[in-house]
C-alpha cells in the first residue's frame, strides 16, 4: 500500500454508496482487507504507510488499535446496510502491513471474530496474515490458526545475510525454517515472499535464496523485482553512489531463474509474480483484487472497492482513529469509475495472470497486436488459437509493454 494517496472526489461522512453498486453485486465476491501499519523497524526500500510504534499515540497506538479497527467494521457494516447492499459472508481476508503479526495475536484474532460475527464466513474461506520471520512464536501461530486463520505470508526475501542488510530486514535466514515448521504445526498454509534485484545480490546469491526457500516445501511463493521508490532510504543511497542501481537485464535474468528453479519444484506461475502448488493454494484474495471483486480495507490508507466505486482511508493512523471515534467516514476520498475505464483495468489485470484473458474483451486495436505478440514471442499462440491471450515467459518479462499494445485507443 503505497504512502501517497490518490486524488479523489470528497466521501461522503456517511459512507452510503451510490445505487450503481447494486448492478451485478450477486456475481462478484465480498473480502476484507485489513491493514496493520506498524512495523519494528523501517525498511530501507519501503514506501507503504507503515509506522514505528514511538510515532504514534492515542488511538493510534498499537495497544488501541484492534478496537479502532473494529469500530471500522462496524462502520462499514452499517455503511453497506444504507446502500442496501445485501450481507455476503466472506470470501477471503486478508492482514497486511506493515507487519500484522507485531501486534498481539489474540489482537489479530479479535478483528477477525469482529468481521466474522458481523458478516459471516464463506465455509472455505482463505484467511491470511503476512507475518516477519522474527514477529511469531509456535504459541502465536497457534492462536491465529485457532482463531480461523488459514494461511501465514512470510517475508522471507532473501537467504543472504548481506542482502538482508541492505534491505534492513531484522531476522536472520536461519530464522525462517523455524517459522515454517511452527506454521505447519498449527495447520497453516505457507507463502514465501522473495525479493530479487537487491543492490549487491548476485545471480549466485539469488540461487540460494531460490533454492533455500524451495527446500521449505512452501504452498506459494511470490517473487517481486526490487523498485526503489522515491523518498526512500535505498533511493537516497543510490543517489549518493552508496550501493549500485537497479539493472533491468539483472532483473530479467532473475526472473527467469526463478521460473526455472519454481517451476521445477512443481509450483506454477498463475499471476507475473506469483507461484502456487496447486490451483486451491493461489492466493485469492489477490485474484479477488485482480478480477475486480468487491473489498473493504480497513485501517489509515486502505482501499476499498464495491462496483466500481473505489475508496480509499486517510493516511495517518491519528486522523483515521479520530474519525472513527466520532462515528464518521475514515475515507479520504473516493472515485466512480465509468464502464471504459472498468474495462480498461480489467484488461490490464487480467493479461497478467496464468489464466490469460479472453480475447473477446480487446477491441480492434487490441486483436489485431495479437498477430505481433505471437511474432514476438510474447503470447502463447496455443492459447490464443482458444481464444485466451496467456503471457509467454519473455512476455511476463514486458507485461506493461504487451498491456500498452492492447488496450484500447
Amino acid at each position: 500500500m503505497p504512502s501517497v494517496l490518490p486524488l479523489g472526489d470528497p466521501a461522503p461522512a456517511d459512507g452510503v454508496l451510490p445505487p450503481q453498486v447494486l448492478d451485478g453485486i450477486g456475481q462478484r465476491a465480498f473480502g476484507l482487507y485489513v491493514h496493520i501499519p506498524f512495523c519494528a523497524v523501517r525498511c530501507g526500500y519501503c514506501d507503504f504507510n507503515t509506522y514505528t510504534a514511538t510515532e504514534l499515540g492515542g488511538g493510534a497506538s498499537q495497544d488501541a488499535y484492534a478496537g479502532t479497527a473494529v469500530a471500522e467494521v462496524d462502520f462499514a457494516v452499517r455503511a453497506l446496510e444504507a446502500s442496501g447492499v445485501p450481507s455476503r459472508p466472506l470470501s477471503t481476508v486478508f492482514f497486511g502491513g506493515g507487519t500484522p503479526t507485531l501486534l498481539p495475536a489474540e489482537d489479530l484474532a479479535r478483528i477477525l471474530r469482529a468481521a466474522v460475527g458481523r458478516w459471516g464466513l464463506e465455509p472455505d474461506a482463505e484467511v491470511t496474515t503476512e507475518a516477519n520471520p522474527d514477529s511469531v512464536t509456535p504459541e502465536s501461530l497457534q492462536v491465529l490458526a485457532d482463531a480461523g486463520f488459514t494461511r501465514v505470508s512470510f517475508g522471507m526475501q532473501s537467504a543472504v545475510p548481506h542482502v538482508l542488510k541492505v534491505l534492513d530486514r531484522t531476522h536472520t535466514p536461519s530464522r525462517v525454517p523455524l517459522v515454517v515448521q511452527w506454521a505447519r504445526e498449527a495447520g497453516l498454509a505457507v507463502s514465501l515472499d522473495l525479493i530479487y534485484g537487491t543492490p549487491g545480490e548476485s545471480m549466485d546469491d539469488w540461487r540460494l535464496s531460490l533454492e533455500t526457500a524451495l527446500s521449505y516445501n512452501p504452498d506459494h511463493i511470490s517473487a517481486y523485482a526490487l523498485i526503489v521508490e522515491d523518498g526512500t532510504k535505498l533511493a537516497a543511497q543510490i543517489r549518493r553512489g552508496e550501493v549500485p542501481g537497479i539493472d533491468d537485464d539483472d532483473h530479467a535474468a532473475k526472473y527467469e531463474l526463478a521460473e526455472q528453479l519454481i517451476s521445477a519444484a512443481g509450483l506454477t506461475w498463475y499471476e507475473v509474480s506469483n507461484w502456487a502448488r496447486t490451483p486451491e493454494q493461489a492466493c485469492r484474495h489477490n485474484l479477488a483484487y485482480w478480477r475486480g471483486d468487491d473489498w473493504w480495507g480497513i485501517g489509515p490508507g486502505a482501499h476499498s472497492h464495491v462496483g466500481g466505486v473505489r475508496w480509499w482511508n486517510v493516511k495517518h493512523p491519528t486522523a483515521y482513529a479520530s474519525r472513527l471515534a466520532a462515528g464518521t467516514s475514515p475515507a479520504a476520498g473516493r472515485e466512480t469509475l465509468d464502464a471504459g475505464t472498468r474495462e480498461v483495468e480489467r484488461i490490464m489485470l487480467e493479461a497478467r495472470l496464468g489464466s490469460g484473458l479472453d480475447v473477446d474483451a480487446l477491441d480492434k486495436v487490441g486483436r489485431h497486436a495479437m498477430a505481433g505478440l505471437i511474432a514476438d514471442g510474447l503470447v502463447d499462440p496455443v492459447a490464443a488459437f482458444k481464444g485466451r491471450l496467456v503471457l509467454t515467459l519473455k512476455g511476463r518479462l514486458l507485461a506493461d509493454a504487451v498491456v500498452r499494445r492492447i488496450l484500447p485507443d
